[in-house]
């Protein structure tokens, strides 16, 4: 069986999947995560059949197939293998257009929408998200529309300092109890890191703290120097 949580608030889709997954997942179970950046081909072929070691339940999490179009055309062919599967899949999406909400709807388990009211406030996550995957065009974007929006740099700061913390936890650690983190965000941050170079985490980290104070002192101004920090990553 497969379940859909889609829409343009990111934030609602990620907190209810992982909500939906506290309260559902068995206790032997196996979670695995796909994602559009470590995406292979023939993984989900492989996951409709998959068996554990130890004999309890598989589920898989589909992290935004729509990001890699190779991911988005084997969720597509698989969704009615997906349906029939004895593994659990919860796709996590984007906004859908009719013929892709239909698609899904047709086989899904459960199909929910959430949508973000066109006067809410800029998504500061979408920020950490960017800065996860390494994307510096897609960050230099959300930086922009994050100033049009109003944000005070200290709050960009603040959201890209998490994200950063976030992945030092999990490099550091060996499970999200370790760590003192959920295990949803606590495995992204896992799947993260070898995108970048060992020790560029802690770089990061310190260089943008050194911009926060020297903005802060009146040394630099912190709006330039938030945005040759993201051009530099």
């Amino acid at each position: 069986m497969y379940t859909v949580f889609f829409g343009t608030d990111r934030t609602r889709v990620r907190d209810h999947a992982t909500l939906y997954i506290e309260n559902n997942f068995p206790p032997d179970g196996t979670l695995t995560t796909f994602d559009g950046q470590s995406f292979v081909p023939g993984q989900i072929a492989d996951a409709l059949g998959a068996t554990s070691l130890f004999g309890g339940a598989e589920w898989f999490v589909l992290d935004t197939p729509a990001a890699n179009p190779d991911f988005a055309e084997e969720v597509k062919a698989a969704l009615k293998d997906m349906s029939e599967s004895a593994n659990t899949f919860i796709v996590l999406e984007e906004a859908l257009l009719a013929p892709a909400k239909k698609a899904y709807g047709k086989c899904a388990a459960n199909i929910e929408e959430f949508a973000a009211p066109k006067n809410e406030r800029f998504n500061t996550f979408a920020l950490a998200e960017a800065l996860a995957q390494k994307n510096k065009r897609q960050l230099w974007v959300l930086l922009q529309e994050s100033r049009k929006a109003g944000l005070r740099e200290e709050e960009i700061v603040g959201m890209l300092w998490w994200q950063l913390k976030s992945l030092r936890l999990a490099a550091l650690t060996q499970s999200a109890q370790e760590a003192g983190m959920k295990d949803f965000p606590y495995n992204k941050s896992k799947r993260a890191l070898p995108a970048f170079a060992p020790g560029e985490v802690v770089t990061l980290s310190q260089s943008l703290l050194e911009l926060y104070h020297a903005g802060h002192s009146g040394q630099r101004d912190m709006d330039i120097a938030l945005e040759q920090w993201v051009l530099a990553l």
